[in-house]
C-alpha cells in the first residue's frame, strides 16, 4: 500500500524534497499514482484511508 505525498502542491513550484524529485510533466504525484495502481499495489489518496484500504486488503 503507497500513499503519495504532493498531490495537492501548486503546478511548477517545487515543494521541499519533494519538489526535487520531480523530473517532468510526466513524473507527477497523480503519475506516480497511477503506474503503482497498474501494477497492483494499493494506493490511498488520503492518508485519512489507509486504515479502510489495509482492512479490505488484509480481507482479501
Amino acid at each position: 500500500m503507497v500513499f503519495i505525498a504532493g498531490q495537492t502542491a501548486p503546478k511548477g513550484r517545487k515543494m521541499g524534497h519533494a519538489g526535487a524529485i520531480i523530473g517532468g510533466a510526466e513524473d507527477t504525484a497523480e503519475a506516480k499514482m497511477l503506474i503503482m495502481e497498474n501494477c497492483g499495489i494499493h494506493v490511498v489518496k488520503s492518508p485519512a484511508t489507509i486504515g479502510a484500504m489495509m482492512a479490505s486488503a488484509l480481507r482479501g
